[in-house]
């Protein structure tokens, strides 16, 4: 029993001498999307951050492919000592019902890390559409069932996912018309060839603004910084309702815990510093912040409440 003890003991005294001396090389950050969306700004912005603090490089690496298997696969895959972390996001936590043939597990083959911060959806409609508020758009739908349509940016994306779970939790029928990407959704929505969409605040408040789609609502659990006059879909008439896009660190399984805790730490005083707050918010983005236990939590949540979404609606990968 001694013995084990001081095995014990000695184990915690090198792990922790371990994370106190890390990082002693660059990092990596594997970010499987393209370059410019999302997960890679923030990528860069965290990573800037975390080497300023850390005293090392974080670099990032885009790894785009295969509805961001590729580079995901390739994070999976790398040594467990702290020096490949993956940016992922709520795709990820939809995958791992949508995609069945994933060479990887999430919560088995990563351990996560931190947060980064969400970012809310704005539900619009043509102007052409007769409905004002939420409420309107729930009685048109429930008097023209299967006659009105959605558009997004492919099958399991987040802007489809919004409008599955808006279709559920409202108990409306609205037809789903996936896009290869945003920009070819949102055109047709402008177009009045589609009658509406959820999409990200910051590419269509200007659209709402300017006339050419009307703004409905807002998909987080509190009122966006960039249209505080827009209610949220929750207060709307679908108590309940929450779909944005969030953003997180996860590191391959087995990366020491004191590791994943001094990271997650660091990465807890960026999203809390004022001017990084301020910044973000004027990009409609909102930070994050949970304990490594509070993230793995979240997660399983997540992967949850998407995986009910895509089995009821019978949601299956793009085939190409």
């Amino acid at each position: 029993m001694c013995r084990n003890w001081l095995l014990a003991g000695a184990l915690w005294i090198a792990t922790a001498a371990l994370a106190q001396d890390y990082p002693a090389k660059p990092v990596r950050i594997i970010v499987p999307f393209a370059t410019g969306g999302p997960a890679d700004v923030y990528a860069r912005y965290v990573g800037q951050r975390l080497q300023t603090a850390l005293g090392q490089a974080f670099v990032v690496e885009n790894k785009p492919g295969a509805g961001a298997i590729t580079g995901t696969q390739e994070a999976a895959q790398s040594q467990p000592d702290g020096y490949t972390l993956l940016m992922m996001s709520n795709t990820h936590t939809v995958n791992e019902t949508l995609i069945v043939s994933r060479p990887y597990q999430l919560m088995r083959d990563f351990a996560p890390v931190a947060p980064v911060n969400y970012s809310e959806l704005l539900l619009v409609v043509h102007p052409s559409v007769p409905a004002n508020n939420v409420s309107e758009l729930l009685a048109l739908a429930q008097a023209k069932a299967g006659q009105l349509n959605y558009a997004s940016s492919g099958n399991g994306t987040p802007y489809h996912m919004a409008g599955e779970l808006f279709k559920a939790m409202a108990g409306v029928n609205v037809v789903h018309v996936p896009y290869k990407g945003s920009s070819g959704a949102r055109t047709d929505v402008l177009a009045g060839h589609v009658q509406m969409m959820f999409d990200a605040v910051t590419a269509m408040a200007p659209q709402a603004r300017s006339g050419k789609v009307r703004a409905l609502a807002t998909t987080g659990k509190a009122r966006s910084s960039i249209m505080p006059e827009v209610p949220t879909v929750a207060e709307s008439g679908v108590p309940g309702y929450e779909a944005v896009i969030w953003l997180g660190l996860m590191a391959p399984a087995k990366t020491p815990p004191a590791i994943l805790r001094k990271l997650n730490a660091e990465v807890a005083k960026i999203v809390a510093m004022p001017d990084v707050q301020k910044e973000w918010a004027a990009q409609g983005a909102v930070p994050m912040s949970m304990s490594v236990e509070e993230f793995d939590k979240y997660l399983r949540a997540d992967i949850d409440k998407w995986a009910q979404i895509v089995r009821s609606a019978g949601i299956k990968a793009e085939s190409n």
